[in-house]
């Protein structure tokens, strides 16, 4: 299990005209990602994501510049089984030593963005390369599955206040019993935020779990009067609030109003995580599996979010490996209850696997393949990397 090559690659996939939306991010014409292999003496490959952006389009060169030129040195001759002692490695640089002897981080500059989600990329490659040495789903690494399925909700919801009942009754009809729309800056002020809400609300009736998320673009006095006009509708939750780095902001909103705040898309290892919980300003953490820090990182966090009692529901808006990543820690977690699954138009999550992903009648099984399940087609890697 010596590691041989660390690799990562910028894949950029159009997107459909008749497939593309719009949102606070503009119109999305294309899905990027980096896309990192690990691969040992044997010959045996591990895969894994990283990503330069919460949406689905991002320049990746850096991503792929980080991994070959700052973790790959650091990888390459190394057991790739040890995984706490590689991420340490990675995360705490030419001090790991120190950190190992003392027992506390002393993380290198790039403890938070780009450098941490190359690692993210890194850190769920050697996951999987894990798993598939033993034959077995990461999932069975980790205990195990809670339960034989979870329910997943259709993320998607742009069309306008005449448009968004009909859209989102259209993913319930598809199996999907909870339903997620985006508001925020795209609707222009906060009233058309509520009209759409109100809309959709009374398009898929009261017994279909509706979430928002305003991608963190309200001022904290925009979402609280948004909270106030949707308080009767019973939202499962209201996702990004406010900006990410307003803790007061959020806490204030998550105090205003009753229905529950989800945030952590964005957030870097389980330090901002734990800030969050501190600042009182979350009741549902959402770690990126491709952003955070890694499966690792993943885990402490699902730590946090069981010791607190809090919900966890990772973020998978991306490509199917960091969905099946996600998916097996919601499985292995004790606090999560539901699975993000992207309606929009994404090629990465659809056509970049072999397998097939099992998302039927809004159920998801827990994962049975070895490692996180996924295999990258060669060729669809091929035509789509950014050389």
């Amino acid at each position: 299990m010596l590691i041989r090559e660390v690799r990562a690659r910028w894949v950029h996939v159009p997107i459909p005209v008749d497939q593309q939306h719009v949102s606070d991010f503009g119109r999305i014409q294309s899905f990027d990602t980096a896309i990192v292999s690990i691969e040992v003496e044997s010959g045996l490959v591990g895969w894994g994501e990283a990503k330069a952006a919460v949406g689905s389009a991002g320049a990746c060169r850096a991503l792929v510049a980080a991994v070959a030129d700052e973790f790959a040195p650091q990888l390459v001759g190394r057991d790739a089984r040890q995984i706490t002692a590689l991420w340490d490695r990675m995360y705490n640089g030419p001090r790991s030593g120190y950190a190992l002897e003392r027992g506390r981080a002393f993380p290198v500059l790039g403890r938070r963005g780009l450098s941490v989600s190359a690692m993210s990329g890194v850190d769920m490659a050697l996951w999987d390369l894990l798993g598939k040495s033993l034959d077995v789903p990461v999932l069975e690494l980790w205990g195990g599955p809670r339960t034989a399925t979870l329910p997943a909700y259709a993320s998607g919801g742009w069309a306008d206040a005449d448009g968004i009942g009909a859209q989102l009754l259209g993913y319930v009809e598809q199996g999907f019993e909870s339903v997620k729309m985006r508001v925020g800056v795209m609707d222009g002020d906060v009233r058309t935020s509520i009209a759409r809400t109100r809309a959709a609300r009374k398009g898929v009736g009261p017994d279909v779990g509706l979430m928002v998320d305003a991608h963190g673009t309200y001022s904290p006095s925009e979402a609280m009067q948004f909270a106030a006009g949707v308080e009767d509708l019973g939202l499962r939750w209201f996702e990004e609030p406010v900006n990410a780095d307003d803790r007061a902001g959020a806490r204030r909103v998550r105090a205003s109003t009753a229905i529950p705040i989800a945030a952590g898309e964005s957030e870097c290892t389980r330090f901002d995580f734990r800030d969050m919980i501190e600042h009182e300003s979350v009741d549902v953490l959402q770690p990126d599996l491709a952003i955070c820090g890694g499966p690792s990182e993943g885990r402490r966090i699902a730590a946090l979010a069981d010791t607190h009692q809090l919900e966890l529901a990772p973020h998978c808006w991306g490509s199917a490996l960091s969905f099946s990543a996600g998916v097996s820690l919601a499985f292995a977690s004790s606090s999560a209850r539901v699975i993000e699954y992207s309606l929009g138009g994404n090629p990465l999550l659809r056509e970049l696997p072999e397998e097939d992903l099992a998302v039927a009648n809004g159920l998801v099984p827990a994962p049975t393949r070895p490692g996180f399940g996924v295999t990258p087609k060669p060729d669809f890697l091929d035509e789509y990397e950014v050389t």
